[in-house]
């Protein structure tokens, strides 16, 4: 996988600058694979947790902001990089909190393995909407029904992002998590997952961001996708070996 190897390398020069010795990157992007490692070991055991042996696992940090956006009635849209398990975050959610969890994934090939992260997850008490042509009506349904929208939204996959500076770089991300808190009213919340030791897990969950409408719809997803990559950045430097994102993401990656 010498390709994702460079590629992560790539990414932890962006998150750390240039003052880090090829050693210590080299040990790093080891720790990455670990960890992306972990993170299916973790998947594939998940659909034989207790809601008990889930709570017991997770140290969160700032749930009352979930629970308050849902006390008012317009669901909410939680924003993920691919940061540790989100998996295990989106079972604790659904599993322990009771909260109603749908999770917008990619499409992958073949489509057997598309079809058991739809079945894993479901067992795991999340709905999944396709990524696709109707999946924004079907994540606004699901916010007017006062539910919890998870996005992993640190990579353009499209290709019709919105302009950011992330890291330092120029590059897109995508702008339906703006949109969708600014057509529903339900706040935008950034959240990351981290991993511990011995099976635990650790989620930081953001104050909801700023998205009161202040210009036009364009300005203002352009202006709230940026702010969402600034508060990724903050999340990913807490444990940049947990940043799964293993795919070009920046426009220099592909010279």
């Amino acid at each position: 996988m010498g390709a994702r190897a460079r590629q992560v390398q790539r990414n932890l020069a962006r998150v750390h600058g240039t003052g880090v010795p090829p050693g210590a990157r080299s040990r790093e992007v080891a720790s990455t694979f670990e960890s992306y490692g972990r993170y299916f070991y973790e998947l594939f055991r998940l659909p034989g947790s207790t809601p008990d042996y889930l709570d017991r696992h997770v140290d969160e940090h700032g749930f009352h902001h979930i629970r308050d956006a849902l006390g008012a009635g317009r669901g909410v849209v939680l924003a993920l990089p691919h940061l540790g398990n989100w998996d295990f975050a989106g079972a604790w959610l659904a599993g322990v909190q009771q909260v109603t969890t749908t999770v917008v994934a990619e499409p992958l090939e073949p489509p057997e393995l598309f079809d058991w992260f739809v079945s894993t997850r479901a067992t795991l008490g999340m709905r999944v909407i396709p990524l696709s042509s109707t999946a924004g009506s079907e994540v606004l349904r699901s916010l007017r029904a006062n539910e919890a929208v998870c996005l992993l939204c640190d990579r353009d996959l499209t290709g019709d992002g919105v302009d950011v500076d992330f890291f330092g770089e120029h590059t897109t991300l995508p702008g339906g998590p703006a949109l969708m808190a600014l057509r529903s009213g339900a706040p935008l919340i950034p959240v990351g997952c981290y991993f511990l030791a011995k099976g635990r897990h650790r989620l930081q969950i953001g104050a909801p961001l700023d998205t009161a409408r202040q210009g036009t719809i364009r300005a203002d997803v352009s202006r709230i996708t940026q702010d969402l990559a600034h508060h990724f950045e903050a999340l990913i430097r807490a444990a940049p070996e947990d940043w799964h994102l293993m795919q070009p993401n920046w426009p220099s990656d592909h010279r």
